[in-house]
């Protein structure tokens, strides 16, 4: 087996807790590598699917006696809590580790705690090591759990100069198979994906992760959300077919806002409720300004054609910004190509005072 440093393995650990998105919410992913008392790797596992074995016990079912004496480098604190699986942290006890190397503390109070389960039974722990690269992988699922709901990763379609349509109203296609494929395979990372009743009735969306070129369906497929104030997602729309599961927010679900809207702040603590950990928000300009203004978007990716409109709809509503003082200031964090394409992925960030 490979000899690896602490922080080696723990980049092997984050590689590994990725292979789990899109698959384990409304749990974390989670990589563990697992070192013997001279640096060989003796095991490693990652959480695969929810209610399945965590990556500390799928690495100790690899290692068996050859785990005593030795470290665990794991992304996040071990689970001290006994749920659909029992107690990580009592399990590396029995193992009878040395050492336990973890990334990112648990903000979760129900599992929180393995830390010093781990210390009270004379294991040496260290927190930290890797944790920006361990944060930003399991991003998604750390900021629900801090903040109550899911985390919100906007993402649209436009033209070089901004627009979302033409004056017609025409949007198919802006841009490329390509990146459509890409949307595709964001879809499926999400919990669920969110759309306005505008949306609906104007392009009737499928709102699925599939493939674009023959429309089979992603074997994992996100809650479909529409809000929709008062109710008028037709019968027939797609949204409402066997394909997927399917949500009409209306206003007597979660109740409305100032205006007589569906109030979007309660709809995300309704969908944390149900298991939602992370959430694309696709539908329409008007939908992306309100979460805007609320400040409830998390990520944006934008796909960018190249190509240019001069006239027809923006690809964004208004988001409350009335000078060039208010601008809704964003951190670009991936620049990539797909196909003719730009993906462009930012953080809003968050102003100061």
């Amino acid at each position: 087996m490979a000899i690896l440093s602490e922080h080696d393995a723990m980049r092997r650990a984050v590689d590994l807790a990725v292979r789990g998105l899109g698959s384990v919410s409304p749990n974390p992913i989670v990589g563990c590598v697992l070192l013997d008392g001279t640096g060989h790797v003796v095991g490693e596992g990652f959480h695969a699917y929810a209610g399945g074995p965590h990556a500390e016990i799928v690495a100790l079912a690899q290692a068996g006696d050859r785990a005593r004496g030795g470290t665990a480098v794991i992304t996040l604190e071990p689970c001290n809590h006994i749920g659909r699986t029992g107690r990580c942290s009592t399990a590396l006890v029995a193992a009878g580790l040395a050492r336990v190397v973890l990334a990112v503390p648990d903000p979760n109070p129900i599992a929180a705690g393995g830390a010093d389960t781990l210390r009270a039974a004379g294991i040496d722990v260290s927190v930290g090591l890797g944790a920006d690269e361990a944060e930003a992988a399991n991003i998604a699922w750390l900021t629900a759990v801090r903040r109550r709901r899911p985390y919100i990763t906007w993402k649209y379609a436009a033209t070089l100069d901004g627009r979302s349509a033409a004056t017609d109203g025409t949007s198919m296609w802006i841009t490329s198979e390509a990146a459509r494929t890409d949307v595709h395979a964001l879809r499926g990372t999400a919990d669920a994906i969110i759309a306005g009743v505008g949306t609906v009735l104007a392009d009737d969306p499928r709102l699925t992760a599939r493939n674009p070129r023959d429309g089979s369906l992603a074997v994992r497929q996100p809650l479909r959300v529409v809000v929709d104030s008062s109710g008028r997602t037709p019968a027939d729309a797609r949204v409402r077919d066997a394909a997927a599961p399917t949500w009409i927010a209306t206003t007597a679900d979660v109740g409305a806002d100032h205006l007589g809207r569906v109030d979007i702040t309660a709809l995300l603590s309704a969908l944390y409720d149900r298991g939602i950990r992370s959430a694309l928000l696709e539908g329409g300009p008007a939908l992306a300004g309100a979460f805007l203004r609320a400040n409830l978007v998390d990520r944006v990716v934008g796909y960018l054609a190249p190509r240019l409109l001069g006239a027809g709809a923006a690809a964004l509503g208004d988001a409350g910004v009335r000078t060039i003082a208010e601008a809704i200031d964003l951190t670009i964090v991936d620049v990539t190509q797909v196909g003719p394409d730009l993906r462009i992925t930012a953080e809003p960030r968050q102003k100061e005072g």
